[in-house]
């Protein structure tokens, strides 16, 4: 079975009777669900590398979407230490579905990031009732957007080489700085507008269908009274705008973990009822899945993946108390205290999760090579993604917190 555009209606249906979730648990069970139907044709849908209009609409049915929306524009209310957990149960399935969810609720949660009170409101009352899915042209590596004023009116110009959500999202986040001076704007637009253009042009190595090509950004005009956080043109800044960087690094994190786990799970189902017993090895068994050394072999890389999620578990309930308490309260020191807390555990899942996904072929044999089976989707997706920003520098500013009591200083990546 491949997901198109008719089976995911049929397969939205299930929820269609459905109780909404009212619990943590109830939704993390929900994205469980989505993690299933999606796990089903996972490497078919990889190879076709189409944009996934079908997989946003499941987490549209699901509910997911509107996760972290006010419950009175009929959002869950949810917090971030549940999102975290929801972003690792749907990447068990799909890797780039839940990178898809995760960069949405970061741009989701930008509005509180950085707006104004006025414009949180009017952000969230829009993406909640709508259901809308955010994408984001924002890419720090890439020059700025440059931002024009042409009267009450702000024109954002340019080019970005990654912009994940792109075609499939319905709002788009861009960046930009503003022309003769270093004020860099966000702004919230609607992504079906003749200036934004979709390059099409994303065909890595994994994480195939995150849309994340390039975006040519043609004279989009927005209203100065939606400059985020700028009050009569000029902005307020508080510690808390700099939280978006630990918040989408631990999204990484646990999308990381999901496909870890998704590894794993697949390769031991592989070993119990595929995998050939080894007769030369002096100790035969009948089946390969009472082979000490493929039992040692599961163990070690599990107990690697628990230790990984008690982790970003613990620093995910640190960084939501923070996310949803009040703006003004967080300070310099504890933000940094937190950032190198995810850095520990973005670096821990990257080294294990590249091992189990290498690992397992060792675990099932030579014949889960073939590309029936697919197993290589996790190790292509982990790949791809974590070469996002150097781990070397996450093990350095982990370092410098624990021999020089350092925190690192917020920037497009600390």
């Amino acid at each position: 079975m491949t997901i198109t555009d008719s089976a995911t209606t049929g397969l939205a249906d299930r929820w269609r009777d459905a109780a909404t979730p009212h619990t943590s648990a109830g939704w993390i069970e929900r994205a469980g669900e989505v993690a299933d139907i999606l796990a089903v044709d996972a490497v078919e849908r990889d190879r076709a590398n189409q944009a996934p209009f079908a997989e946003v609409e499941l987490l549209k049915a699901s509910g997911l979407v509107t996760l972290l929306g006010p419950r009175e524009h009929g959002g869950a209310g949810e917090t971030w230490d549940t999102a975290y957990k929801v972003i690792r149960a749907v990447a068990r399935g799909d890797g780039s579905i839940g990178q898809l969810l995760g960069y949405h609720y970061l741009w989701a949660w930008a509005a509180r990031l950085v707006a104004t009170d006025a414009q949180i409101a009017a952000v969230e009352e829009l993406y909640t009732r709508n259901v809308f899915l955010f994408g984001g042209a924002v890419n720090p590596r890439d020059s700025d957007l440059v931002i024009r004023e042409d009267g009450d009116d702000l024109i954002f110009s340019g080019r970005k080489s990654f912009s994940t959500g792109g075609r499939v999202s319905d709002l788009t986040v861009l960046e930009g700085v503003l022309e003769g001076t270093d004020t860099h704007i966000f702004a919230i637009v609607p992504t079906a507008q003749e200036g934004i253009v979709f390059a099409g042009d994303w065909d890595n190595l994994g994480q195939r269908l995150t849309e994340s090509g390039s975006v040519e950004i043609r004279d989009v005009r927005v209203p100065w009274t939606d400059a985020a956080g700028f009050v009569d043109k000029q902005f307020q800044p508080l510690v808390y705008n700099t939280l978006n960087v630990p918040t989408i690094q631990l999204v990484f994190a646990n999308f990381y973990l999901g496909i870890a786990q998704g590894a794993l799970e697949t390769a031991s189902a592989y070993t119990r009822e595929r995998t050939r017993p080894w007769p030369y090895g002096g100790d035969d068994k009948q089946r390969a899945s009472d082979e000490w050394y493929l039992l040692e072999g599961y163990g070690t890389l599990q107990s690697k993946l628990w230790a990984d999620e008690a982790l970003l578990d613990a620093v995910g309930a640190e960084i939501s108390a923070v996310l949803h308490a009040p703006r003004e309260e967080l300070t310099e020191r504890r933000r940094g205290e937190i950032a190198v807390r995810i850095a520990a555990g973005k670096l821990r899942i990257v080294d294990d999760g590249l091992e189990v996904a290498s690992k397992i072929y060792e675990l099932t044999g030579a014949r889960a090579t073939s590309n029936s089976v697919g197993l290589d989707i996790f190790w292509r997706n982990l790949r791809t993604h974590s070469l996002h920003d150097p781990i070397a520098y996450k093990k350095r500013e982990v370092g410098e917190y624990v021999l020089l009591g350092q925190v690192p200083v917020p920037t497009w990546y600390t």
